[in-house]
């Protein structure tokens, strides 16, 4: 039965990334969330698909800008690209410590740092960098509590989940079986649910990105003619190729956030993640 269940995921896995790395292109999207959604399908399979054409799939031409600037499409695009980034390290760490036979305590360790390590010194800081006028270093800055607040809600879903299904079914702890896969698959969709609404308070103070809206030079949208629109971000200086928008760089609407503020939430997300923890303990036992 479970062989059956997991031989039809695969298989609808892979039709999902079909479709969305064949459609996503005619979508005007940034090439970075594009790439993430790709990623986020072959994580989740057809969820990521339907999450693609619910929140960022143009649906008719020239309304991105419009369609993509509603908040819970923001946050999805901000969760979507924290998880697609993420998820590479986290696979490429849980793949090492099984094979070579790592503690849990070990393998949770080596996820938790090659997936924030991944998530932000690459997808973030790297790949986001025009968006500080160029400069990696003030990316590394810029983006540096925002990835750490969503790693850890992202873990404190995935590990409990990830823990007990491994323990349940021992056979599944090898890369080299469909299980793991599968049960990996499962956590990092857990994770991406636990992220949401940390996500969520971050793109309503402009400390992460959401969707954007990425066109030619001589491409128009309608929702350039919409003066209300908004898309919040990180910081934003936009020098990416072509005309971008539905994007606010850091100078507009900027919310300022405090410093007590980015403390709260930070202990915050440590307390998430340490109940995360907790359970994943007791699930143990």
């Amino acid at each position: 039965m479970l062989n059956g269940v997991m031989l039809l995921w695969f298989i609808l896995t892979a039709l999902s990334v079909l479709f969305v790395a064949v459609d996503i292109r005619a979508t005007p999207e940034s090439k970075v969330l594009k790439w993430g959604f790709v990623l986020l399908t072959a994580y989740t399979g057809p969820l990521g698909a339907f999450l693609y054409v619910l929140g960022c799939r143009e649906p008719l031409p020239g309304l991105h800008e419009r369609y993509v600037s509603t908040r819970w499409r923001q946050v999805l695009g901000s969760t979507m690209h924290c998880v697609a980034g993420d998820g590479v390290g986290i696979l490429t760490g849980a793949v090492i410590a099984s094979l070579l036979h790592f503690s849990k305590t070990t393998d949770i360790a080596l996820e938790y740092i090659l997936g924030f390590a991944f998530g932000w010194a690459i997808f973030q800081a790297l790949f986001m960098r025009d968006m500080t006028g160029g400069s990696y270093k003030r990316a590394l800055i810029s983006t540096f509590f925002s990835e750490l607040l969503s790693m850890n809600f992202l873990m404190a879903g995935m590990v409990p989940v990830m823990m007990l299904a491994m323990k349940s079914a021992p056979s599944s702890q090898s890369p080299s079986t469909p299980g793991f896969w599968f049960i990996m698959s499962m956590a990092l969709l857990v994770g991406f649910v636990a992220a949401y609404p940390m996500n969520w308070w971050l793109v309503s103070r402009n400390m992460k990105h959401g969707m954007m809206t990425v066109r030619p030079q001589n491409e128009t949208g309608i929702g350039d003619k919409v003066q209300s629109l908004r898309h919040p971000s990180a910081s934003h200086d936009h020098t990416d190729p072509g005309h971008e928008n539905g994007g606010s760089s850091m100078d507009h609407e900027m919310v300022k956030v405090s410093k007590g503020a980015i403390t709260g939430m930070t202990v915050l997300s440590f307390i998430v993640f340490g109940f995360g923890l907790s359970i994943t303990l007791m699930l143990e036992r």
